[in-house]
């Protein structure tokens, strides 16, 4: 997959020499209604003997518009998203820098400097995708403002349970533990990639040795408790128990500092300063603080014993 990078305050808009189907929209979390969006593209650039395209945009407008506690984290960094679009067979993939710029362009603006210039011959978005300052174009207006140089399609609501698939769904979940459920409208489990850092050792002390993992900035992560995980490393994939959460039993709640822990089965052998993947399987159960070390103690081996019955089921 080729990756163009735009910027338009910069006035670098690539002109291309082949056409393109085109999927628009920012595509976090590349759930199920993105994919028919994008697949929807893929489908007519084959009509149409032409390239399949997906424009993406970076940051998300939140970290342009928003303070610290504004800022939506990611449910797909651009490097995983760039990995699922090259799965889906995505032709080339433009990531249009979006800046002060970009975010003032008027609706006809943004099709005449931008979608015009990279020779689109058509263009596939979401029902409720907006372009221009203010969010005010719409896909209704999109091929008025096209002037006949390419052709649209606008992708209704894509719904599970009667309720339409969203990021913004699947952020809410994920902050209610729902990663079961995240994985149902992903299409896939929830991902989290981090690298493996030094950690006090209690884990190991308690006879349940764990990595200790800090995912990627600005990524969101799922509410604190105990999950059945998939840990990768290096290729392989392992199943695992994560604990995420501030350690109640030993630490103070308000002053400690948020963990990934994941106790990987069936592994010996050195993850400091590793990248890993967690895949989010199904929650067990809240976090919680115990009276005594004793009863933590039992207590993870009940997580493991269940977290493997779950994954067996999975694998």
């Amino acid at each position: 997959m080729e990756v163009i990078e735009i910027q338009v305050a910069e006035g670098i808009v690539p002109i291309v020499d082949k056409e393109f189907s085109l999927a628009v929209g920012f595509f976090d979390g590349l759930h199920k209604g993105h994919q028919t969006v994008i697949q929807q593209a893929i489908d007519i650039g084959e009509e149409l003997h032409i390239a399949s395209a997906v424009m993406t945009f970076n940051p998300h407008p939140s970290h342009l518009f928003s303070n610290d506690s504004g800022k939506i984290g990611y449910i797909t960094p651009l490097e995983e998203k760039q990995r699922i679009l090259a799965e889906m067979g995505i032709d080339t993939l433009f990531i249009v820098a979006f800046d002060r710029k970009l975010a003032d362009l008027t609706p006809q603006e943004f099709v005449d400097s931008v979608l015009k210039k990279l020779n689109v011959r058509h263009v596939t978005a979401g029902f409720d995708f907006t372009f221009g300052a203010k969010g005010k174009g719409t896909m209704d207006q999109m091929s008025e403002l096209a002037s006949g140089d390419f052709e649209t399609t606008c992708i209704n609501k894509v719904a599970d349970g009667g309720e339409k698939i969203s990021s913004t769904r699947i952020r809410q979940l994920l902050a209610e533990g729902g990663v079961a459920e995240t994985a149902t409208l992903l299409g896939r489990p929830f991902r989290s990639i981090g690298v493996v850092v030094d950690g006090d050792k209690r884990g190991r002390q308690l006879g349940f040795p764990t990595a200790n993992i800090v995912p990627g900035k600005e990524l969101i992560v799922p509410r604190n408790g105990v999950y059945a995980v998939h840990f990768t490393v290096d290729g392989t994939i392992y199943d695992g128990v994560c604990n995420i959460g501030v350690k109640p039993t030993f630490d103070h709640p308000d002053q400690a500092r948020k963990t990934i822990e994941v106790n990987v089965f069936n592994f010996d052998g050195d993850l400091y300063g590793q990248q890993v993947i967690v895949d989010w399987v199904e929650h067990i159960r809240p976090e919680q603080k115990f009276n005594s070390i004793d009863m933590l103690i039992k207590q993870i081996a009940d997580d493991k014993e269940t977290a493997k019955k779950i994954l067996s089921k999975k694998d």
